[in-house]
């Protein structure tokens, strides 16, 4: 029977949402080991846009789930609507968007808050030990989760000083990694890769990723 795994996006495009390549890369290795794919997104949540040609603020703000979609090819749910118990996997994509709009990491740092869908999904896949993959910069919203729970996950961000330094303070433990590796934390099924935080094309990111999916498959 094919596994069943939640992607859970946060918009579209890397400066504000989930980083394209991270979450396309995502979805096709899941795709090539079979897997049954559940895209998701926290609904009524706004994005604040950035014009990815300037990298500057835009004048605007758009609903994380509808930009979701977009990547999603329309095959979207509600974040409200995903259960642990209904699922076998849940895997964060990269991008602004998982520090801005799934938590409040881009802004607050080590103080920062996590969505409560997220926060609760995330809380219940620990309860019930069921694996989850964060890439990029998805794994600092991880910490602020376990370091809640005085959990000490071993996580990755890549080897950025300033963003391992506040996972630790967060309560997970980081471990530098390059963007063709993952760090697996056996003891609570949690698997991490920077991809993009250190990775220098789609080659060595999608490389890391497809470890990342296939270890998060393999723990399921």
């Amino acid at each position: 029977m094919a596994k069943k795994v939640a992607v859970c996006l946060s918009g579209c495009g890397f400066l504000d949402g989930a980083e394209i390549h991270e979450a396309t890369f995502t979805l096709l290795a899941l795709d090539q080991a079979g897997a049954e794919i559940v895209c998701c997104a926290p609904a009524g949540v706004k994005l604040a846009v950035v014009d990815h040609t300037t990298q500057e603020p835009a004048r605007e703000t758009r609903d994380v789930l509808t930009e979701s979609a977009r990547i999603a090819r329309a095959n979207i749910k509600p974040l409200a609507e995903i259960k642990a118990e209904d699922i076998d996997a849940l895997i964060f994509p990269g991008g602004f968007g998982a520090a801005k709009n799934l938590c409040t990491f881009a802004t607050e740092g080590p103080g920062c808050t996590v969505n409560p869908q997220v926060e609760a999904l995330v809380g219940d896949m620990l309860e019930q030990k069921k694996p989850i993959g964060a890439i990029c910069i998805a794994p600092a919203m991880l910490a602020r989760i376990v370091g809640g729970k005085n959990i000490a996950a071993k996580l990755t961000i890549g080897t950025d000083p300033g963003v391992a330094s506040a996972v630790n303070q967060m309560g997970a433990t980081h471990c530098d990694c390059p963007a063709t590796e993952m760090v697996v934390d056996e003891a609570h099924k949690i698997v991490s890769t920077p991809a993009y935080m250190v990775g220098k094309g789609p080659a060595e990111v999608f490389t890391g990723i497809k470890k990342c999916v296939d270890q998060v498959l393999a723990m399921s």
